[in-house]
């Protein structure tokens, strides 16, 4: 019966322990049409060259403020791809449905076309239920250098990392919205 104690023992333990299940996120991108594009000269082009994120974002880990000054990265929820790249993906994607006369694309597209780069500054939840988007974007438009910040701070609708995902994402397509608004005033 003794050597049957030790087992027992670890057993009920291990029942005890929790384990956390790894939760992957992807930005969803709003639907839309099938569509095939060609380059052609007479069509505006927009190359997004780059996204940047700080350090705080780089990694795997949803990020989370809770408090003026204090920030957690969530070990169990994860993004499922590198945020930098899901931004420009879903950037192209939703510049592409803003601008539909124009090629938006991740690649260089030729001499004519305009150059995108943007550095965010933040994309993360807060303490308030608040999801943060901020940053600037830099377009390089026939030789002329325009300049916009942007900060958006939207309420979720829900509790959790789905609702803060989802939030970021629509945060995020508002500001691709604005960056095509922007693109479209200089043409």
């Amino acid at each position: 019966m003794k050597k049957w104690l030790p087992v027992a023992l670890a057993l009920a333990l291990s029942a005890c322990s929790s384990t956390s299940d790894t939760t992957y996120y992807q930005l969803p991108v709003a639907a839309k049409g099938a569509a095939v594009s060609s380059v052609d000269a007479a069509r505006p082009a927009v190359f997004v060259q780059h996204v940047s994120v700080p350090d705080y974002l780089s990694g795997n880990g949803l990020v989370y403020q809770t408090s003026d000054v204090k920030y957690t990265i969530a070990a169990n929820n994860l993004w499922a791809s590198p945020l930098d790249q899901q931004l420009q993906q879903t950037l192209v994607a939703n510049l592409s449905q803003a601008l539909p006369g124009s090629l938006v694309s991740a690649s260089p597209l030729g001499q004519q076309q305009d150059t995108l780069n943007v550095t965010m500054t933040g994309f993360h939840g807060r303490y308030d239920g608040h999801a943060v988007i901020s940053g600037d974007w830099v377009l390089e438009h026939q030789g002329q250098i325009v300049k916009r910040s942007f900060t958006l701070a939207l309420p979720q609708k829900e509790d959790g990392y789905d609702a803060l995902v989802r939030t970021l994402a629509e945060g995020w397509q508002q500001e691709a919205q604005d960056i095509a608004n922007g693109i479209r005033s200089l043409n």
